[in-house]
């Protein structure tokens, strides 16, 4: 246990000094990086465009009002903030770094070659994108009545099982890029996926709620919790946490398996 304990605080300790390297890094140009936070956290405002549209038209999703969708839709921008900050850029160095037939030097580390890639890729620029989000998610709650403490902890439940859906999927991207180098459309087809759970899970048929819910569960990055936080629970929902967890086993038990067999071939 005490091996495992300085295990721990070793890692940690590297961690927080990446995260610091990073943020110094980030603010040694200050116009550009307050330029990108406050154009990011601004496009956060043409980000439920379609929403806006749709209800302003008169048209909505059966059974949710605006607020209610914006609610789902603020959730999947803080959702994808987390990612983007802490573990997107793993799947952007493992490609480049296998395109380039450099990954060996990864491997030289004397770290665990996940690890060195999340720590040393943390983007702070993303902290404008959550700050957005929890805008957006501040002014949709005050809009949704019925809102109760109680649905808290379930909530953070749901919220956790869905950044562990988003690395999953970043994992899995990551493990990919070893065989199919140079793959930049990758991202476009998980991307793809994940717009499932922009909106209301109850307006696809019974066999996309099926996939996104038990299959590659994207439903709980944002449309389940918000369920959640609106009184819409069901019991199947927590059997859901299972295939979160599962996902992130796979992805990382495949991306280790995928560097067994990196030949440093390049792309």
């Amino acid at each position: 246990m005490s091996r495992f304990v300085r295990g721990f605080r070793k890692y940690f300790r590297l961690y927080i000094r990446c995260a610091r390297t990073a943020v110094s890094a980030a603010v040694a140009y200050r116009m550009n990086f307050a330029a990108g936070m406050i154009i990011t956290f601004f496009s956060n405002i043409l980000f439920p465009l379609v929403t806006i549209v749709i209800y302003g038209a008169g048209l909505s999703f059966p059974g949710w009002t605006f607020y209610q969708v914006l609610l789902i839709q603020s959730i999947f921008t803080v959702s994808s903030g987390i990612s983007n900050m802490f573990f997107q850029g793993i799947f952007r160095e493992t490609n480049n770094a296998v395109r380039d037939g450099v990954f060996e030097i990864i491997l030289l580390k004397p770290v665990e070659p996940l690890f060195y890639l999340a720590a040393t890729s943390i983007n702070p620029e993303s902290s404008a994108l959550v700050a957005g989000g929890c805008v957006m998610f501040g002014l949709s709650a005050a809009h949704v009545p019925g809102i109760t403490g109680a649905a808290v902890p379930v909530f953070m439940l749901f919220i956790l099982a869905g950044i562990c859906v988003m690395l999953g999927l970043t994992l899995v991207m990551a493990a990919v890029s070893f065989k199919w180098v140079g793959n930049s459309r990758l991202p476009e087809l998980f991307g793809s996926v994940l717009e499932l759970a922009k909106y209301p899970l109850g307006i696809y048929p019974h066999s996309v709620r099926t996939f996104s819910t038990f299959i590659i569960p994207v439903a709980l990055v944002a449309s389940i919790p918000a369920a959640v936080l609106t009184g819409r629970v069901e019991s199947s929902y927590i059997a859901a946490v299972i295939p979160c967890i599962l996902l992130v086993l796979t992805g990382i038990v495949l991306y280790k398996r995928m560097i067994r067999m990196y030949e440093s071939a390049g792309g």
